[in-house]
């Protein structure tokens, strides 16, 4: 929007040791999973109108090759060795057990169902042998200890080069570079970057076959590998490079706070251990926790709203703003039903499509459809003008500072004080009396509105794009950010019939809905 050259890449993260349990669990294999999930998260994020570039897959041949010859390079540049190390071994499945194919008690907060890669309670990366009481996740049974060679990232070579690196930052959140510090002081270790897992990609090193690549390692640079997928598609093999060879690229993750030492320790080490001067992260965005009810999430437990059944109660800009003015940003937060549904029918109608209605009917039905023309300004016109344009300079800050729960609290004091200058103005009295003051009122006004168009788009995108086309501007929002605070919708403009942008819903209606939504899967 600001006419900055962007790509936004993700992906279905496919290799992950939970696919596995599940298809090992469903006695199938492990891609008829994946493409089962991957084409539903594809139609979901189309739902929720989330405007990746590219979002792609890990287990895919550009993916897989890059990856290989990525960690060709850093075994080649001495910041990989193997060694034999103990690992836990299911009898009864015929196994090895990495990750989450071991459960058991976190040795640090005594968690009572931790996974063998990390403690979701406290955090922990954990190794399955730290585990208490370990039991396997497929069978139940309880493993044994057996040897077993492994191929390792040498972090401790890299650890001067880290603490330099995050110390010097003046762009990574606070809380997140003492976070990552701490681990630094506590003093790194060597980190497997190969697993016996039998789905995932093959490790490339010498004598390392049978062995895959352990998927925290290769997701993160999905990143790049979906950036040079993107590329391919589009004819343009070296688009990549671009991106993550030029000192001037900002790199921006977005992330839960729990997946921090993957983003700022494993990824810039795998950067610097490869050479070629990658560009290492600008910041890394972690959220705290998100709580449901007063409960955390849990997919075994039923406890949370998923994205389909969401997109069945209302459509995607109610959950994006919601979600957008909940986000844990510094700390914990909690889903609540009551709350969701007071935010929509106060924020999203009563403020938002209130006042946007309100003034496009007004000039629907006093002007004929036409955006009337100004008079002289007196000092509360000026005012909501320049409220327009301290809103755009201060959302772009906030935005850069990746502070968006703050940024969509500034775009609704916006509207907040729009609707306090046509409560004052009264233009449905105004017409009557003085035309052309109330012509005045509704320039400014619409003004408002227009700008709103620009604002909200990245909040509720669909109800953005539903104001511009009634307003007859450009529908789409790319580089339109320079122009807040011009004159963006011209007198004389002929509107279309305004239509509502949101709804009010009741608590009762939704939870009912949901019920049938429950039934019906």
């Amino acid at each position: 929007m600001k006419g900055e050259d962007v790509v936004f890449v993700s992906g279905s993260d496919e290799h992950g040791t939970p696919i596995e349990v599940e298809a090992a669990k469903q006695g199938i294999d492990p891609k008829a999973l994946t493409d089962k999930f991957h084409t539903k998260v594809v139609q979901l994020f189309q739902g929720f109108n989330l405007s990746f570039d590219n979002y792609t897959r890990t287990h895919n041949p550009i993916h897989i090759s890059f990856c290989q010859n990525f960690f060709k390079r850093v075994y080649e540049n001495g910041y990989i060795f193997d060694s034999e190390i103990d690992q836990l071994y299911c009898e009864k499945c015929g196994r090895f057990l990495p990750d989450r194919f071991v459960h058991g008690t976190c040795p640090y907060c005594g968690y009572g169902f931790a996974r063998g890669d990390q403690c979701e309670s406290c955090g922990r990366v954990l190794d399955p042998l730290e585990l208490l009481g370990p039991t396997c996740a497929i069978c139940g049974s309880t493993p044994l200890i057996r040897s077993t060679r492994h191929w390792f990232l040498d972090l401790p070579q890299l650890s001067e080069r880290l603490r330099d690196w995050l110390a010097s930052s003046q762009s990574m959140p606070e809380r997140v570079k003492a976070f990552s510090l701490g681990w630094i002081e506590e003093g790194l270790r060597p980190r497997a970057v190969t697993r016996d897992n039998k789905w995932g990609i093959p490790a490339p090193f010498p004598g390392s076959e049978k062995k895959t690549i352990y998927v925290w390692f290769e997701a993160v640079l999905g990143y790049i590998s979906a950036t040079v997928e993107l590329g391919v598609s589009r004819g343009e093999p070296d688009l990549w490079e671009r991106y993550w060879l030029d000192s001037q690229t900002k790199t921006a993750y977005f992330i839960g706070k729990d997946n921090i030492p993957f983003h700022t320790i494993i990824l810039p080490a795998l950067l610097m251990a490869h050479g070629d001067g990658f560009v290492l992260p600008w910041t890394v965005s972690a959220t705290e926790y998100l709580t449901f009810e007063g409960q955390k999430f849990s997919k075994s437990k039923r406890i949370g709203v998923w994205l389909d059944e969401a997109l069945e109660i209302l459509p995607g800009d109610y959950w994006r703003y919601y979600l957008v003015k909940i986000r844990p940003e510094t700390s914990d937060t909690n889903f609540k039903w009551q709350d969701f549904t007071a935010t929509v029918n106060s924020d999203l109608n009563d403020d938002i499509g209130n006042y946007i209605h309100r003034v496009l009917t007004f000039i629907y039905t006093y002007f004929g459809g036409e955006v009337p023309p100004p008079s002289e300004l007196d000092q509360d016109d000026r005012e909501i003008l320049s409220k327009i344009v301290e809103t755009g300079r201060r959302t772009e800050f906030l935005m850069e500072d990746v502070r968006e729960r703050q940024a969509l609290i500034e775009v609704l004091s916006l509207v907040k004080e729009a609707n306090g200058y046509l409560n004052l103005k009264e233009p449905w009295k105004l017409h009557k009396t003085d035309p052309v003051k109330a012509a005045t009122t509704l320039y400014v006004a619409s003004q408002v509105v227009a700008a709103l168009s620009i604002l909200l788009d990245m909040f509720t995108p669909v109800a953005a794009s539903s104001i511009r086309r009634m307003l007859k501007l450009e529908e789409k929002a790319s580089g339109s950010w320079k122009r807040i605070g011009e004159e963006l919708v011209t007198p004389k403009t002929l509107i279309e019939r305004p239509i509502p942008l949101f709804r009010k819903v009741t608590e009762r209606e939704i939870l009912g809905r949901r019920e049938k939504i429950a039934t019906a899967y």
